[in-house]
């Protein structure tokens, strides 16, 4: 006969926690996070996928967005034979529009592992997503925030043609021929490259 309090989960066990950082460029103005738990922690089921969207009914947590997808993102739960830790994996729900994890794009449907800090970009949205690990198994949270700094600044993830020019100085980076790098810092010289 196996004991029961064995077997299950008690509230004791260190819960797997998702942090989820959130930036958008217009977000001041918008009322994008308005149906997002920001600031407090949400446990959720390992069975379950976590999906994020613009349709409140079919999506765990959505965004208030016309722009995002009914459903945009799914991210699930697993774990493998040989770990004890909980992972996660990222899909592009999204027939619209491609999802990129630090630099990788993902069509529709496709799936990839979410490594322990990964940079989610799609349509202007950035999230930052850090996962600390835990012993629970059957469960884990999930704690949202917004960034007033696009993450990929922080993180040194810039993309070509994603930041402003202001940001990084480029001049019109998607014509051909000679492109042009601005003044950097103070530095008033300028550099040619093909």
């Amino acid at each position: 006969m196996t004991n029961v309090s064995q077997t299950m989960e008690t509230e004791e066990d260190l819960l797997t926690l998702l942090h989820i950082k959130f930036y958008h460029p217009q977000q001041h103005c918008k009322g994008f996070y308005g149906l997002l738990p920001l600031g407090t922690r949400s446990r959720h089921s390992a069975d379950d996928p976590l999906r994020l969207g613009r349709d409140a009914q079919a999506c765990t947590y959505s965004l208030a967005d016309p722009k995002v997808s009914r459903k945009q993102l799914a991210l699930s739960a697993y774990r493998t034979p040989q770990s004890p830790d909980m992972l996660f994996s990222i899909q592009n729900l999204s027939q619209r529009g491609q999802l990129s994890v630090n630099g990788s794009s993902l069509g529709y449907l496709e799936r990839m592992d979410l490594p322990d800090k990964a940079l989610i970009r799609f349509l202007e949205y950035e999230m930052l997503i850090v996962r600390e690990s835990g012993e629970a198994k059957t469960s884990f949270e999930v704690d949202m925030e917004v960034l007033t700094v696009p993450p990929s600044r922080e993180t040194c993830t810039c993309v070509p043609g994603r930041a402003s020019v202001m940001d990084t100085g480029m001049v019109d980076q998607n014509t051909a021929g000679l492109r042009e790098l601005g003044p950097l810092e103070t530095d008033e010289t300028l550099i040619y490259y093909k």
